[in-house]
């Protein structure tokens, strides 16, 4: 019996249609390329892309922002890295989608609305759920950096709100 079936590679970046026989007379007929939407996958080298200065408006302290990617659509993802030098934070916040930060060094501080202050450091995964109002930074004493991944909805990443107050911050455990 004869039978055909789609093989695809680890990313769908090939499609192959093989006639099943023996394994070792297994042959290839058909090998169709894929294209992603872009056209063509793309890799962007380190130190390719400008740091840049965290906002006054979004940020307290000194904070710079080194942008990892941001997919084209239909995909709606964006990483940075985020680095806090030490008292830095960012400003109250929700993500439509939600937010994922990897902490990669240092110690640094996080809290949801209502929550206790939560210290995190490199290893560490968080996540704030859609809609979620929280807070991220360094601790007053050690710098911080970590990975911020999120998604874009309806051309939005985030939802800006007022400053951590002095007194919010120094609530630390």
């Amino acid at each position: 019996m004869i039978t055909r079936r789609r093989m695809l590679g680890a990313c769908g970046g090939l499609a192959a249609l093989a006639v099943d026989k023996p394994a070792a007379a297994q042959t290839p007929i058909q090998v169709v390329p894929t294209t992603p939407r872009n056209g063509t996958m793309e890799i962007k080298r380190i130190g390719s892309q400008p740091s840049g200065k965290g906002p006054a408006d979004y940020f307290t302290g000194t904070v710079r922002i080194d942008s990892l990617f941001q997919t084209p659509e239909p995909a709606r993802a964006a990483g940075a890295s985020v680095t806090f030098e030490p008292g830095a934070r960012t400003a109250w916040h929700t993500h439509p989608l939600g937010q994922t930060l990897i902490v990669t060094a240092g110690v640094g501080w996080v809290q949801h609305w209502g929550g206790p202050v939560e210290e995190i450091r490199p290893g560490d995964v968080v996540w704030f759920p859609p809609g979620e109002k929280h807070w991220h930074g360094a601790t007053p004493t050690t710098a911080m950096t970590h990975i911020a991944i999120q998604e874009r909805l309806d051309g939005k990443f985030v939802d800006w709100m007022e400053h951590v107050s002095d007194e919010q911050y120094r609530r630390a455990p």
